[in-house]
């Protein structure tokens, strides 16, 4: 478990690192057409998309209120595996330490032998 923070608190630090680079040097405008005028560029977009779509699904089986999944996805579509990254130590975290309930939230009851 400890291994699985260590990760999620560098993908995290990573994530800040990116988007703060993003904000201070970038012009989105320009840098995005570019991106998405380029073939590679656009398949980053595409497979970015795919993984927070995934992740999105993931979130909505974890959770168990509406409002809660709404606001996580929302999360995940503005701000990418920023996000993804908070939302994955926040499941590590609440699970003292039981990886059912990191991969199965309120659905742990299920998987219990």
């Amino acid at each position: 478990m400890k291994t699985a923070k260590l990760f999620a608190w560098i993908g995290l630090a990573a994530m800040v690192f990116g988007i703060s680079n993003a904000i201070i040097n970038g012009n989105f405008p320009a840098d995005g057409t570019q991106l998405l005028d380029n073939p590679l560029g656009l398949v980053s977009v595409i497979d970015l998309y795919i993984g927070i779509v995934f992740f999105s699904l993931w979130i909505t089986y974890r959770e168990q209120t509406a409002w809660k999944i709404g606001i996580w996805i929302i999360a995940m579509i503005t701000l990418g595996f920023f996000a993804g990254s908070v939302y994955l130590l926040k499941a590590l975290y609440e699970s003292k330490d039981d990886w059912k309930v990191v991969l199965h939230g309120r659905n742990k009851e299920h998987f219990d032998g």
